[in-house]
């Protein structure tokens, strides 16, 4: 059997190559290369009236009048042309005139002019439309037909005799031209070696003028009329890479009939003959002859076989198909090939080969054992890691690399994890040891073992990898998914957990767990004056504190922002919770230290104690936050312990932040006025601007019931503009009747904060027209505490616009006699807490009676509130008090009641209510 394979693999190949066709595509590329090893030029019998560009541009656009072609026709007989072919559709009628003339001409060229016929395929995929001449032109003619078959690979080789239009078999263009008979005969190759650009041409436009050069060149030709000009799209690609229009085409077909070059190819029994010869050659010489004698005389064999068949072509109309018999050549040679070599040494060498560059290229570390451990393979990869050069490794046991456990344990066995790959899906096994540098250094190293049967016995072989900086990369994602990045304190997924377990502990065992949540006081201010890195080293340095203060067994997290929190849990005999609480918020009366500057921050502390605070850490946290909310409210700088009661009056806070919003958008709020008096003949000099909210199921709501949560909500910024505005316009009113009444409005934190204050003020009293005197401003200490700066030059701008600044609730505050010195203050209104006290009370008298000096010697305004009575007034006249208000000169009240009380024309003082 294995004498005849090559034989047999010839024979599969010619079948293969038999039953898909292949050999046709060879057989002509074969015939075409032939074509282009011959050249020979046209007999000049046939010439082409091209209707080329030059005549498109003389004429006009295609098609043309049918009376140009008369005058055509009668051109070429004039000039004494043979057979005229006009390959041009004359199938459907054009003008009468026209189409007459051309009858004419027809008639007199004496039944020598012949005219096409073509099938045109129909767009839907039906029958082919057959486009015949119009019968007054056909029974003057003679027919042909101009189509020609386009192969598979879009290329025209044969030409046929003629095709059965209707009944009858037309004879094509070529083959009336060359005078042959076309009846039952088969399409022939046309000789493409003949060269189309020796076909003679002559332009369309040169006849018709009557060129005599060109007319010369005519008498006694055959004339093919036709389309040249690429734009007419008559377009055949031809073997070679050649591309040629329809009427060179027919020229073509019609020089290969008249010099006998109709090419037709031989019989296949040559071909099986040739095919027979060699494979007897072969079977003969294959033991016999060297490989290298049989692929000379297979190269020779091929080489004649081809000089042959191209001779005999050039010589006779006949082309030999020799495809299969090169084929056959060509599966003799691959054959021989496969015969002589090696291919499992090839294949061996090949792999070991491809393993070597890529166990060389390898960035992890490659190690190959012996079946006794011993390293036979060390690529760079492994000294990378390692530190050791392949000479150093090579023959040593692969324990080397393994640190021996401290526990006493074995190291890793590659025998044990490659015997284990073996039976895993996939053929590997992961494993973890603690590996050993050349230096001596221990890191971990991950190991991929597998193993396999080689030709020296079982090998192992283990993908090595340094896993150090991933372990390194885990822990850190595990410190950071459970710590805060900033301060380095647990987070609150990490708090959370650690509350989890406290409560376990205490429903196991009981004891106290308590959590504080803590907030710092004014934290934003820093961030805003001093930016995010200052506010960064504060909030580093409040985590230091807090660690520093909390103690053992307690957690320490920062839950985001400015809050941190503590949970703690206490057994019996710890510190209370209040205390504890008390000393947390004491640790932050001294100042923190951050680079070159202290900060002083206050904390506030809302506590949880699990049990009446929360029976689990969620409720613990969201109360905790609870109690920090009331303690920032109520209690800055200090502790406060959650109760029930505490949700209930947030509770309530959200539902009228809620209120407060529709009444804002419903117009639900008024202003009353209080009048101000001058305490010496109770002249009226102006009033006080007061909110009040009329609710529609509670009637009129006490400001200091929604006050407090107007100044602290989103609201107030909104509401202080419509009561600056609405005042002004009120006081406006009043100026434009004549009463000159002074309005005193609050301003609130939110205008001062939000914006540019002097530039709102300056825009409203230019929109209303009140005169600036008129309008009086008052602040109160918690306004002046933030910003001195900006608070100090925003004040001195609007003490230019006009506007009076007063300081309210005088006396009350830590610093107000430092504000009297800093700000730009016009007087100062003393708190009703003082004056209300002052005919009891020495200490108030003589607070009041020092401030009013004090204000006399800074030139500033003394405005005394909470008057009740008319000794109060008398005492206040007696220490030097200018003005007041309070309810004996008149309770706040609305804008009308205020005009028909105190600016009718027929009251000239304010009397006493």
């Amino acid at each position: 059997m294995k004498r005849y394979r090559p034989h047999i693999l010839v024979a599969i190949a010619l079948a293969i190559v038999l039953s898909t066709g292949w050999h046709g595509a060879l057989r002509n590329a074969l015939t075409d290369l032939r074509f282009s090893w011959q050249s020979r030029a046209a007999s000049g019998n046939v010439v082409v009236v091209a209707i080329d560009a030059p005549s498109i541009d003389r004429i006009g656009v295609w098609p043309w009048r049918r009376r140009l072609h008369a005058e055509l026709l009668h051109r070429l007989v004039a000039a004494g042309a043979g057979d005229i072919a006009f390959d041009v559709d004359f199938s459907t009628p054009s003008d009468p005139a026209s189409d007459e003339a051309f009858v004419q001409a027809l008639r007199e060229a004496g039944g020598s002019t012949i005219l096409a016929s073509f099938k045109q395929p129909t767009p839907n995929g039906g029958a082919a439309h057959i486009n015949r001449p119009l019968k007054s032109f056909s029974n003057q003619s003679w027919p042909a037909v101009v189509n020609v078959a386009v192969e598979s690979d879009g290329l025209v080789r044969r030409y046929p005799f003629g095709e059965k239009l209707g009944d009858a078999v037309m004879p094509s263009m070529a083959v009336v031209l060359a005078g042959q008979d076309a009846n039952r005969r088969p399409p022939f190759l046309i000789d493409f070696s003949i060269r189309a650009a020796s076909i003679p041409s002559v332009s369309y436009v040169d006849v018709l003028r009557g060129d005599t050069a060109a007319l010369d060149r005519l008498r006694g030709k055959k004339i093919i009329v036709g389309a040249t000009a690429l734009e007419l799209g008559d377009r055949f690609s031809v073997p070679n890479g050649k591309i040629v229009s329809g009427p060179v085409l027919q020229a073509l077909a019609a020089e290969s009939i008249l010099q006998n070059r109709m090419l037709r190819w031989t019989s296949d029994i040559g071909m099986i003959l040739g095919l027979g010869v060699i494979c007897l050659l072969m079977m003969y010489s294959w033991r016999r002859l060297a490989p290298g004698i049989r692929v000379a005389v297979l190269v020779a064999a091929g080489a004649v076989v081809e000089l042959v068949a191209a001779l005999v072509q050039a010589r006779w109309s006949l082309v030999i198909d020799t495809s299969l018999f090169h084929i056959a050549i060509v599966a003799y040679l691959t054959a021989i090939a496969l015969d002589e070599i090696d291919f499992r040494g090839l294949l061996g060498r090949i792999a070991e080969s491809r393993f070597h560059r890529i166990a060389m290229s390898l960035g992890d570390g490659l190690v190959c054992t012996d079946e006794d451990h011993r390293i036979t393979v060390w690529n760079p990869g492994a000294s990378a890691i390692f530190g050791y050069a392949p000479a150093e490794m090579i023959g040593r046991p692969f324990e080397t690399l393994c640190v021996v456990p401290a526990d006493g344990d074995a190291r890793p066995s590659m025998h044990d994890a490659a015997r284990q790959a073996l039976l895993v899906p996939g053929g590997a096994v992961v494993v973890e040891f603690e590996g050993r540098r050349k230096n001596g250094e221990t890191f971990p190293v991950e190991a991929s073992f597998s193993g396999w049967q080689g030709t020296e016995g079982f090998q192992y072989g283990a993908i090595l990898r340094d896993i150090s900086v991933r372990k390194r990369e885990a822990e850190r994602v595990k410190y950071l998914a459970e710590h805060d990045a900033l301060t380095g304190l647990a987070n609150r997924n990490t708090l959370h957990a650690r509350l989890v377990g406290m409560i376990a502990n205490a429903e196991r065992k009981p004891r106290e767990v308590a959590l504080l949540v803590i907030g710092l006081d004014g934290f934003q201010s820093i961030n805003d004056m001093l930016g995010h890195s200052a506010g960064d080293l504060v909030l580093q340095a409040v985590a230091i504190r807090l660690e520093g203060q909390a103690g053992d067994g307690a957690i320490v997290a920062r839950l985001g922002g400015d809050e941190f929190a503590i949970a703690r849990e206490a057994a019996d005999g710890s510190e209370p919770i209040v205390k504890f609480a008390e000393r947390i918020a004491r640790a932050f009366e001294t100042p923190l230290a951050t680079g070159t500057r202290q900060h002083r921050v206050r904390i506030s502390i809302g506590v949880a104690v699990y049990g009446e605070g929360g029976q689990g850490a969620d409720e613990l946290l969201s109360n905790g936050h609870l109690a920090l909310s009331k303690a920032k409210m109520t209690r800055r700088g200090s502790h406060v312990i959650f109760e029930a009661a505490i949700r209930q009056e947030l509770e309530s806070r959200l539902t009228l932040e809620s209120e407060l919003a529709l009444a804002a958008d419903r117009g639900e709020f008024e202003l009353f006025y209080q009048p101000q008096v001058r305490l010496t003949d109770g002249s009226l000099v102006g009033a006080e601007a007061l909110i009040r909210w009329r609710h529609p199921v509670r009637g009129y709501v006490s400001p200091g019931e929604f006050m407090p949560v107007v100044n602290t909500s989103a609201l107030s910024e909104r509401i202080a503009n419509w009561v600056m505005e609405t005042a002004c316009r009120q006081a406006r009113g009043w100026e434009l009747s004549g009463s000159g009444v002074r309005v005193a409005i609050n301003l609130s934190p939110s205008q001062l904060h939000s914006g540019d204050l002097a530039h709102s003020v300056a825009t409203l009293l230019e929109l209303t027209g009140l005169t600036p005197s008129l309008l009086e401003i008052e602040v109160t200490e918690d306004i002046l505490l933030n910003d001195e700066g900006r608070v100090l030059d925003m004040f001195k701008r609007i003490q230019q616009l006009g506007v009076r600044i007063l300081f309210d609730d005088f006396g009350t505050g830590y610093a107000s006699l430092s504000y009297l010195k800093k700000f730009p203050l016009d007087g100062l209104k003393i708190d009703r807490s003082f004056v209300s006290g002052l005919l009891s009370n020495s200490d108030d008298a003589a607070i009041v009676g020092s401030t009013i000096g004090l204000s006399k010697q800074l030139g500033l305004t003394v405005v005394a509130e909470g008057i009740e009575d008319r000794a109060t007034a008398d005492f206040l006249v007696s220490m030097g008090c200018e003005e007041g208000q309070g309810y004996f000169f008149g309770r706040p009240m609305p804008a009308q009641a205020f005009e028909k009380q105190f600016l009718a024309p027929e009251l000239d003082a304010v009397s006493a209510a």
